[in-house]
This record gives structure tokens, sequence and C-alpha cells, in this order.
């Protein structure tokens, strides 16, 4: 097999809980779901003016498409501005500046009475902890897996998203940065230069390109990588998994992976980076000799 090989995520118009139970969820297969959100009152409601009026007057932190520094948090801003003034900017012109992490609560809890968890297909949910994401065109969210574990119910509004992802098992061959839960941000996953990166060359994902109204579902520890064709806006609904080694796993990336990695991008910044990148590549090329 040469290059990437991505199969499209399979699209449904709805599905019942033993279907998704059989074919999806225990098989830890993604898929999109159009009709999840159909009677949400977000669907209709959630237009850029609306949300201007309820939060509109909030300051934002944006993060652009830039490597990470050495020193700082890999969700470290690098900027802000007032959210109204962001959300005109994505309607009307292309920018890579995204908000990430937006918490609806915080900012505007009547949003929490417009969109409904999926309980008929899925226990679990953190009712009150939803996270919302907002792009402009071009803008790309870099390659990674959520650092909670949890199962993703990826729902989009106003405009096209394309999404790739990859199962967990080929973390390694992703030039997975270790201690982290993001990839090596030297490579372009649509266009790879196999050259410099031949452990990608014969890997295995998914792709899929998210409408107004569409639900992702993506499961626990998958790798996602996300483009916006369009400026647009998401909201990630997140159910825990009932198994207590992933719950476990979840507790110790959120406690002492992500404190102990922090500290050491404090003090030792450039020198560590560098040592993490380096080592992300020679187990890129070990697990690629396998």
């Amino acid at each position: 097999m040469s290059g990437i090989s991505l199969k499209s995520v399979d699209y449904l118009t709805t599905i019942s809980r033993e279907d998704f139970l059989k074919n999806y969820f225990n098989p830890g297969e993604p898929v999109v779901i159009r009709n999840l959100s159909k009677n949400w009152p977000a669907l209709e409601k959630w237009t850029f003016n609306y949300l201007k009026e309820v939060a509109g007057n909030q300051i934002v932190p944006l993060y652009d498409s830039s490597k990470a520094d050495p020193s700082k948090p890999i969700n470290a801003p690098a900027a802000e501005m007032k959210f109204s003034e962001y959300l005109d900017l994505i309607q009307h012109q292309p920018t890579d500046l995204r908000i990430f992490l937006f918490d609806p609560i915080k900012y505007a809890p009547i949003l929490l009475d417009d969109y409904y968890p999926p309980k008929e297909l899925l226990g679990g949910f953190l009712d009150k902890y939803p996270n919302m994401f907002f792009g402009g065109k071009g803008s790309v969210t870099f390659l990674h897996y959520d650092i909670d574990l949890a199962h993703i119910f990826h729902t989009h509004f106003h405009g096209r998203k394309k999404v790739i992802l990859f199962k967990n098992e080929w973390k390694e061959r992703l030039y997975g940065i270790p201690f982290a839960t993001y990839a090596l941000e030297d490579y372009n996953i649509e266009d790879p230069d196999f050259d410099k990166f031949p452990a990608l060359n014969g890997i295995a994902g998914y792709e899929t390109i998210l409408e107004h109204g569409d639900t992702l579902f993506m499961p626990s520890g998958y790798w996602h990588w996300m483009k916006y064709l369009e400026g647009s806006f998401s909201i990630s609904l997140r159910a825990w998994d009932k198994s207590w080694a992933v719950k476990s796993r979840s507790l110790y990336n959120l406690t002492i992976q992500r404190k102990l990695d922090d500290f050491m991008k404090r003090n030792f910044r450039e020198k560590y980076m560098s040592w993490k990148e380096q080592l992300a590549i020679k187990r890129a090329l070990k697990s690629l000799e396998k």
C-alpha cells in the first residue's frame, strides 16, 4: 500500500441504539449521523447574529496554526479578541484564527437549553461540560487526540469542515509526541512528504466532510485533524467510557502527564521539545520496521 489510505466515514440519516452499539461503538468505528440534531433548537437558532447577541461582548482567546512555543502549554492562545468581532471576521474572510474549547456555561449559559445529548444511543454524558469550536476558512486543528479519552459526538454548524481520523493504534506511525496528545507538527497530513516522514506511508484512516447539522461520532482515543472549509463552528458532547482502564488512563493524562510535561517545558524549553520530537521520529521508524 502506497501513501495514506483514507476511507469515507459511514454517513447515516438516523440509527437505532442497537445498530449504533453493534456496528460503531463496540468495534470502535466512527460514523456521521445526519438527523441526530434534527430536534435541537440550536439547529436554526444558533446563527452568528444570535451568538453575538448572547455572548458578543466576551473577550475570547484565539489560536493559530503556528508551531507550539516550547515554553508554553500546547493550547496557549496566540491572541485575544471580542467574540462579536471574531464572528464577523470568520464570516467575511479567511483566517487561521480559531476558538478552542469555548465554554458556553461560562459565557452564555442560555445556550445549554438548545441541544440534547444523544442519551438514546449512549450514557455517561457530561451534560454541563460541552465544548464549542470556531474557525475561519482555511484554519486547521492540528492532529491530536483528546486528553480525557472521552467518546465525542461532534455536531457542526453553518459551513463545511473536513475531518481526517486515525485509530490510536497508529500513534507511533503518526509521529505522536511522547508525554503529549498531539503529533509532530512538521508535516501536512493532507499531502505529507513521505521521504521525510516515511512512517506515514501505508497507514490507514478515515475522512469525511461535515455540513450543517451533521454529527460525527469519534470513539475514545481517536486521532483527528480538522480543516474549516468555510467560517463555521461546532459543539462537542462528551461521554465517559465505562472501562476503568480508560478512566484511569484519562486521569493520568489530565494530572500526572500534563503537569510533568508543563514542568519540563517551562524548565527545559527547546531542549526538551527537541528531545521529544527526536524520540517521536525514532519511535515512528521503529514501528515502521515492525
